[in-house]
């Protein structure tokens, strides 16, 4: 009968991994490109990891933000401990979406655990745990990635500060994990991209005069708006502007290539940190309070022996 639950709770997660992968592709498909972080990461990459040490959403993510992350010194085995990351930014200000309007800034967080490090299941999470969670979705990177977390989008207001409920590995029962220091990654973006994966720009950037000449028309539509350019030979050049960004040129001025059109409405970005946690044998925990309690019992008899001997020495001297 155990080996049939077992068998059982297997299937069901196989199941709702691949129900929850047809969901990003689903997300991917019919929302607007710019909400699709970090699900992109997921699609384009086997390891959000580079081998230089840059997690991949900097790919898309151009401009640098501050991110932390708070964890204990040290964990025991098997036991559920909370990271605190922050993505701070001014709650204030609003972005331009996929559809050229103004709104609220989205969130999101890649999370590098040690391997054997995950999420903790809900039955091992406390309840203040779970209200500092507060209904926060976590996904892992990959199915055989667990130790990988994804967060997002999600609100920024909300969750711009997350609790991850970390579950830390056992050595006595998995024998690739051992009692060590190790590092954890973090990489949290605020904002929309100024790219896509394929490497397009979002409206979310700055675009800029692909010829030299005069600007003989603007064009503002809802959509997208078109700048043609007449070049000194007389030929003409049509860049197309998405809906997002602001002009900073008008009709009859003189451009070089590359020169902005528009300014830079990106309000996000993202940034990465890292530190260390040390998985702790809990025989040098009990070793340790075994040393002070020998040295707290010791220091306590010599002071009782230094007060006997300033006794002796204060009869001597009466005598």
């Amino acid at each position: 009968m155990f080996i049939i639950k077992i068998n059982f709770y297997k299937i069901m997660h196989s199941v709702r991994f691949r129900i929850q992968a047809i969901f990003a592709v689903l997300f991917l498909s019919f929302s607007l490109p710019s909400e699709a972080y970090p699900i992109y990461a997921q699609q384009g990459y086997e390891n959000p990891r580079e081998a230089t040490g840059r997690i991949v959403c900097a790919n898309c993510h151009l401009a640098q933000k501050p991110v932390d992350i708070e964890v204990p010194q040290s964990v025991l085995p098997d036991s559920v401990f909370e990271a605190v990351v922050e993505i701070p930014y001014d709650q204030q200000v609003k972005q331009v979406l996929g559809n050229g309007k103004k709104g609220p800034l989205n969130v999101g967080a890649v999370l590098i655990l040690p391997e054997g490090f995950q999420i903790a299941p809900p039955e091992r999470i406390s309840d203040e745990l779970k209200a500092k969670v507060n209904n926060l979705y976590f996904q892992p990177y990959s199915e055989d990635k667990k130790n990988i977390i994804v967060v997002g989008p999600v609100p920024g207001k909300t969750y711009s500060e997350m609790t991850f409920p970390i579950l830390s590995p056992d050595p006595s029962t998995n024998k690739d994990v051992y009692f060590l220091k190790y590092p954890i990654y973090l990489g949290g973006n605020r904002g929309r991209g100024q790219l896509y994966p394929t490497g397009e720009k979002s409206n979310n950037t700055v675009y800029n005069a692909s010829a030299e000449g005069t600007i003989t028309k603007i064009t503002i539509g809802k959509k997208s708006s078109e700048v043609v350019i007449e070049k000194a030979n007389g030929t003409i050049v049509t860049d197309t502007i998405p809906a997002g960004p602001e002009f900073i040129v008008s009709e009859g001025q003189t451009v070089k290539v590359d020169q902005p059109l528009t300014n830079n409405p990106n309000v996000g970005g993202f940034g990465q940190t890292e530190t260390e946690i040390v998985l702790q044998d809990p025989s040098r925990v009990q070793g340790l309070i075994v040393f002070l309690a020998f040295t707290i019992v010791g220091q306590t008899f010599l002071v009782l022996k230094k007060k006997q001997y300033e006794k002796v020495q204060l009869a001597e001297m009466n005598f």
